[in-house]
């Protein structure tokens, strides 16, 4: 077993807290140092309460499912010796309401860009098993309920 943290820090400072015109924006803290400005969507809470510069919920839940297929994507590829110079994603996703009428992100869509180099060069049959069981091995995949899809995007 592994234990994961994160510090999330909000303070309202001389906010007007109880007439609801705060701002959203707090600190993300990690283990190892890093600390990211966290805010809630603007989609969900609207300008200026929320911060669009800041990291929200709603996209690191995208980011943490792209950052760990592709880290498990990225075992395969070295596991099988194919030599990757390049992993790109322009992952996005939905947020509706699901099957109970709650509003959750239903499905996330990875589109993985990934270029090779060497003699040792993967097939399209080969690169798409690859992302297969990566999807499969993704901690963060296995442990929600969204429909993650993964959509390989391949250089002509």
């Amino acid at each position: 077993m592994s234990e994961y943290t994160a510090e999330v820090l909000w303070e309202r400072g001389d906010q007007d807290f109880l007439a609801n015109t705060y701002s959203r924006k707090h600190s993300l803290r990690f283990d190892g140092g890093a600390e990211w400005a966290g805010s809630s969507s603007p989609h969900v809470v609207p300008l200026p309460f929320s911060d669009a510069s800041a990291v929200d919920p709603e996209e690191a839940f995208v980011a943490s499912l792209s950052s760990c297929h592709m880290l498990w994507f990225l075992t395969m590829a070295v596991k099988r010796k194919f030599c990757v110079d390049r992993y790109f994603d322009a992952a996005s996703g939905v947020m509706e309401k699901n099957a109970d009428g709650k509003m959750a992100m239903t499905v996330v869509t990875l589109r993985p860009e990934v270029t090779f180099s060497g003699e040792n060069m993967p097939t399209r049959e080969q690169i798409e098993h690859m992302h297969h069981r990566a999807h499969e091995e993704c901690f963060i995949a296995n442990s929600v309920k969204t429909d993650v899809r993964c959509e390989p995007v391949y250089n002509s």
